[in-house]
């Protein structure tokens, strides 16, 4: 569970209070659902406990989402690559058995 500084509209006035919840969306939810629909006034903001982390804008999340994907990526082609390895040194191995064998 994460605390959100979210900015509530209650009775005509504005009042920050602090959700916890697992996500941005899930406290702007349990804002809603507590105050009413359309209490909420700006969105939920993920407060730790040493400073405020704002909530990403969707450019951000976009290249944030295209590192990550990158990162992903980059280790499947290691794996895959290592993986292509051991079945080459495999396939040589059984070779290698198959004709000393056929000698002796």
């Amino acid at each position: 569970m994460h605390r959100y500084l979210v900015t509530l509209r209650v009775k005509s006035q504005m009042v920050k209070t602090i959700i916890f919840a697992d996500s941005n969306i899930h406290a702007r939810l349990l804002g809603e659902w507590h105050y009413g629909i359309g209490a909420v006034v700006s969105a939920p903001v993920r407060v730790d406990e040493t400073h405020v982390v704002a909530p990403q804008t969707p450019a951000q999340a976009r290249i944030k989402s295209l590192q990550t994907q990158a990162a992903r990526a980059k280790q499947v082609y290691r794996t895959e690559k290592a993986r292509q390895k051991v079945s080459q040194a495999q396939q040589q191995l059984v070779k290698t058995t198959h004709a000393s064998v056929k000698t002796t």
